[in-house]
């Protein structure tokens, strides 16, 4: 599992990490019954507090996109794509604040349409 920090980025370090796996979800890059690296292992790769990345995996728990077993570690449960009502309100909330930061709907919809290239790029 590969997944990065960017300090530059505003979000706190574990909503990064949330991000990331779920980007690697919806990549197919982690599939349904994978096993997620240990907490510490993470942490230690990415130089961050094992809290940190703990509390990524409960939120990502909370969100059922994986199962947190105490000493068997986290596997994941679901797929993003099971998910998708759920995924509406962020993304309504997302394109709201682009239109209220004055974009038209085209500017919108290539910003939309770039990120969507750059999530989907080597999914398959």
């Amino acid at each position: 599992m590969f997944i990065t920090i960017d300090e530059k980025d505003r979000r706190p370090i574990y909503l990064q990490v949330v991000d990331e796996i779920k980007s690697l979800i919806a990549k197919g890059e982690l599939r349904e019954g994978t096993q997620l690296p240990p907490v510490r292992q993470v942490a230690a790769n990415l130089g961050v507090n094992l809290n940190t990345i703990a509390t990524a995996y409960r939120e990502l728990q909370e969100e059922g996109l994986i199962s947190i077993k105490h000493g068997a570690g986290a596997i994941v449960t679901s797929s993003i794509a099971n998910k998708s009502d759920d995924l509406r309100r962020p993304l309504r909330g997302a394109l709201t604040q682009l239109v209220l930061a004055g974009l038209s709907s085209r500017e919108i919809l290539e910003i939309v349409t770039e990120e969507l290239k750059q999530l989907l790029k080597g999914a398959k």
